[in-house]
């Protein structure tokens, strides 16, 4: 009995002394959200999150085709919507999301406002793989 009060005891301390180093870094754990792909949609497909925090988006494909989750205002998306790059991975706002695959990438975003995140792959957008993350 008495070494488990001291591996509780040892665990609290650890996560205060790791909660105090973050605070004393200024760096926030990143938030963490899951995006799932299910009958070429987004499930959830409106999102919201603080500004300034990072945010890791755990993408979950559950459809037997590759799809992509690219993510930015809209000069971004009127800039891929005819693109011609078949993979991404490159960048952290554009992303490939294999066949019944999963894949993170993490974010934070500085402005409030609204943004849109969307798969271009031909006629996706058209069918609806299209979500709006808020920033507050």
């Amino acid at each position: 009995m008495r070494a488990l009060r001291i591996t509780i005891a040892a665990a609290v301390v650890t996560a205060a002394v790791a909660g105090l180093q973050q605070l004393a870094s200024g760096t926030p754990d990143p938030l963490r959200v899951e995006i799932t792909i299910r009958y070429s949609g987004f499930e959830p497909s409106a999102l919201s999150v603080p500004r300034g925090v990072p945010v890791t988006f755990v993408l979950v494909n559950r459809d037997p085709i590759g799809h992509e989750w690219l993510i930015g205002d809209e000069s971004f998306h009127d800039r891929h919507r005819h693109g011609t790059e078949p993979k991404h991975g490159e960048r952290p706002n554009e992303v490939t999301i294999p066949p019944l695959g999963r894949t993170e990438t993490t974010l934070t975003f500085e402005r409030s406002g609204t943004v849109r995140f969307i798969c271009h792959l031909p006629g996706h957008e058209a069918y609806g793989m299209v979500g709006v993350l808020t920033v507050t």
